[in-house]
Formats: structure tokens, sequence, C-alpha cells
């Protein structure tokens, strides 16, 4: 297939800049893959699609504030790093850590420049051949509290901030679940960020179980295909974790023939990995797209994706090329909110 089939126009203004007042005001598009049809509905209504017995799996990741704005200690030139991933296992009061990272900056970025980020001196050890720049940082006190402290919330580029936008506290309570725990993503699962308290006693009142999984969100998750033939793009590797106690729900889930709510791709992309492995945690570069047999995914909620995006290619192999383009009309013509803080579609 060709990137261009998953193209579509979307005005400007229905990019979604902040989040809503209240997690669980979004709108949810209901959109039934056997007989077509298109219904309008909330988040709050999502226990009414699922049944007793049911199981949402949900992505506990969290994210943590990867982008660090400093200068270059000879020129005090303007440098942004975007941590990715930690090399090996550092203590959680090690001052020191090499990391790759995504840099930004006004010059050439080579090996043995050296920048300051407040308290974080960072030298660069080398640019990897896919761009990507290794960097040591070190800190006078535990690096990751200085990270936690000195860094910004990663948001997608498509929501505009400047320096100074008091949106900006905002956003590292808004673009963050209420149920993550494990520190490592540099993106959200958007689908996950509708839910609340409310919404989970309201399925477990349904008699809908709930378990999580773990995929570390890298920005490569979000980023176009700029391959002619989708077949030709290969997607970065992240981290997954799917636990024992998981595991066991989902097997539990289908021998009492309930169905699996994945919350979000990258929980559709975290079980069907371990469905096609057999391994419940490792590195994954799974790209689903049309056509796909899917193993555990029944059901699946999500945000409305960027043009030409492998999540939305997965949204096609799950619910029809055809089918979802409707459904992306349909959401431009009534006006829902896209992207990360935008509303959600429920493919049943």
């Amino acid at each position: 297939m060709l990137t261009s089939d998953f193209d579509y126009d979307l005005p400007p203004e229905l990019i979604a800049q902040e989040p809503p007042a209240a997690r669980d005001a979004a709108r949810m598009l209901v959109v039934e893959r056997a007989s077509g049809r298109l219904t309008h509905a909330t988040i709050g209504d999502l226990p009414a699609w699922l049944d007793p017995g049911d199981l949402a799996v949900l992505n506990d990741t969290r994210v943590f504030p990867a982008r660090l704005n400093g200068a270059w200690s000879d020129t005090g030139g303007r440098v942004e790093l975007l941590l990715v991933e930690a090399e090996g296992d550092a203590a959680p009061a090690a001052r020191e850590a090499v990391w790759r990272c995504l840099c930004g900056s006004g010059r050439r970025v080579r090996a043995g420049l050296q920048a300051h980020i407040g308290e974080i001196a960072a030298q660069v050890l080398g640019v990897d051949p896919g761009g990507r720049v290794r960097v040591r940082l070190t800190a006078s006190a535990p690096l990751a509290d200085a990270i936690e402290r000195l860094g910004c919330t990663p948001l997608p580029p498509y929501i505009r901030r400047a320096a100074d936008d008091p949106r900006g506290r905002a956003d590292r309570e808004r673009y963050q679940t209420v149920y993550a725990v494990r520190n490592g993503a540099v993106a959200a699962p958007t689908a996950g960020l509708h839910f609340t308290p409310a919404l989970f006693d309201a399925l477990a009142a349904r008699g809908v179980e709930r378990a999580f999984v773990t995929l570390h969100v890298g920005p490569g998750t979000f980023a176009p295909v700029t391959a002619e033939r989708i077949e030709d793009h290969h997607p970065d590797e992240e981290r997954y974790d799917v636990p024992a106690a998981t595991a066991t729900a989902l097997g539990a889930c289908r021998s009492r023939g309930g169905r699996v709510l994945a919350v979000g791709t990258t929980t559709v992309r975290t079980i069907e990995t371990f469905a096609a492995r057999g391994a419940a945690t490792g590195r994954t570069a799974l790209f689903i797209r049309p056509p796909y047999r899917f193993a555990w995914t029944d059901r699946l909620l999500t945000n409305f994706h960027l043009p030409r995006s492998t999540l939305l290619m997965l949204v096609a192999a799950f619910a029809g090329t055809d089918l979802v383009r409707a459904a992306y009309r349909e959401a431009v013509a009534r006006r829902y909110r896209f992207y990360s803080y935008g509303d959600c579609m429920l493919c049943v």
C-alpha cells in the first residue's frame, strides 16, 4: 500500500492545543466494524459498550521531563536535548549517565562539544548514523532528580508552546495518565489521558476488569511515514513489558469468553508483540498495517492520529481502511478535537 492512502485533510483549528477542562469530557466516536455504523458518544459512555467479563488493558508508562534546554559552553548558543533512552541501568542516586538523544542546535553537532543545562553538564560522545547523539550527562546531585527539576514535558510538535506559556505548568499533569507509574516515555499513550478514577469505578461496576502493560513510547511513534510504500518503513524499537499478572488476565478473559479492549495503539503493539513472540519483555518495532491478523485485540480505544502515521495505519488494519476514512471525515465534519489532547474513537 502507498503512504498517500493514509492522508486526509484536517483544518488546523481542530488540532487541540490544550486538554479539555476535565479528563472525562472527551467526545467519543464509536465505529462499529461489522455494520459500519458511526455513533456519537462521550468517554463516559465507554462502559455501556463493553460487557461483564471484558478486560481493559492500559499502558502504564510515565512521561518524564525529557526536554532539556541549555547552552553550548564555548559559544553560549542555544541547545536542546530530547532524552530518548539511557544506556545501562543507573542507580537512582547516580550522578552520571550516558543518554541517546535528539539534539536541536544551530550548529553541526560533533564529539567533544560540551553544554550546560543548569547544574547538568553535557558532553557529546558521538553521533549515530541515524542522527541520534550520545551524550554523557553529569550532575552534582542525583542526575534523575536534576532531570525532573530542570526538564520540560516533551510535547508533540503540533502543540504550540512559547517558553513562558503558563499552560506549560499544566502540561506536566495533563500530558500524563492518572495511572502512569513506570518512568521512561517521551510521549504519552494518549488514549489513556481520558481515564479518571470515576471512569475506572464505572468500568468495575460494569464487570470490566483491567490490567496493565508497559511500552515506553519513543519519539518515532508519532513521526509521519516518509517512504512511498508503507512496507518500506522501519519504525524505531521501543521497550515493552507484559507482567505475569497481565498475561494471566489475558488468558482468563479468553477462557470466559470476554473481549480484550486495548486502550491505545501502544497497548495494541505490546500485546500483539507478546502474542507473536511469547516474550513478556524486550524491545519491539512491530509495525501493524493492513492486512494484519490480531491475536489479542478485540476492541480498540484510540485518539485521532496524524495523516501518514503508523498509528493511523494500525487503526486502519483493525477497523478497515475505508471505514476509518469515513470515520475521520465524520469527525472532521462534526468538529471533533484531534491528536494528543483531543477526542477519541472506540472501534468495536
